[in-house]
């Protein structure tokens, strides 16, 4: 979770301490305002001490709990700001995968330049069809999300039309394990390999692998993507994290720039692939 992110759910941890304190109701109790809201002693403390993240409806209730019910919109407006930076996959997969690839679309069609790391699957961009929809199957049943596979699939394969426009650059970092994650029936992973062949070269593509064995001086993290220096985009089982913060930015670009280091390009990445690719009929 970012720092911005934290700092920010503490800042409404204490104007919520604020509300209830300055209540006109009196200066309630943390015991006393749990009780009227119904909850554990507990959960007041959390929200107020920033370890809590409070949902549309904990907001609306403490401000009724405090005597305050026209403070909502603006603790509801608070939480709009928290929800920029973190943004959970429950909330986002309530209509299917479509609709999140729509808009990681129009997010990146307007970015001329990315940075990424893709440290669990092959990259969205350069993925087949039956690879996505393998990993789209999966994760829906994971995330208990509605299974629009077949709409997610024409989205993510439209995605990459932004490969063959000018003037756009992807530098994309992935570990020779993802070449081997089954995560889908060999022969879909056969077809993505050969797909991942014929791109090496690609004037739009710098594609960097990260052989097994290659030294690396930092321990390889979670998925992201840095769009034009403006904006990192980080992924967890549980969320997207959103950071545009310039410390955050120059952060992740310094971890990109290290792992490439111990990347191979060109005929050396393609000599990886093909390894791998000949182990599967082997």
């Amino acid at each position: 979770m970012s720092t911005d992110f934290q700092r920010a759910r503490e800042e409404l941890g204490r104007r919520l301490r604020e509300l209830r304190v300055d209540s006109p109701l009196g200066r309630l109790t943390g015991t006393e305002t749990a009780r009227r809201a119904g909850w554990p002693q507990s959960k007041v403390s959390k929200l107020e001490n920033g370890r809590q993240t409070p949902t549309d409806d904990d907001l609306r209730m403490w401000a009724e709990a405090v005597g305050q019910p026209a403070v909502y919109p603006e603790l509801n407006a608070r939480l709009k700001g928290l929800e920029s930076h973190i943004r959970s996959w429950k909330r986002q997969l309530a209509a299917g995968h479509a609709p999140v690839q729509e808009r990681w679309n129009s997010l990146v069609s307007g970015a001329r330049t990315l940075h990424t790391l893709s440290s669990a699957a092959v990259n969205g961009m350069l993925q087949t069809a039956d690879y996505a929809r393998c990993v789209f199957d999966y994760h829906a049943t994971l995330q208990n999300a509605p299974r629009d596979t077949e709409a997610a699939v024409r989205a993510r394969m439209k995605r990459q039309e932004w490969l063959y426009r000018p003037g756009k650059q992807l530098h994309l970092l992935m570990p020779e394990s993802v070449l081997r994650v089954r995560i889908c029936p060999p022969e879909v992973l056969a077809a993505q390999l050969d797909r991942l062949l014929g791109l090496v070269g690609m004037d739009t593509l710098n594609l960097g692998i990260l052989p097994l064995d290659a030294p690396l001086r930092l321990i390889m993290g979670n998925s992201f993507s840095l769009l034009d220096e403006r904006l990192v985009v980080m992924e967890d089982w549980h969320a997207e994290i959103w950071l545009d913060d310039a410390e955050s930015i120059s952060l992740y670009r310094r971890v990109w720039d290290t792992l490439a280091e111990s990347a191979v390009y060109g005929t050396e990445a393609q000599r990886v692939i093909s390894r791998v690719r000949r182990g599967l009929t082997g």
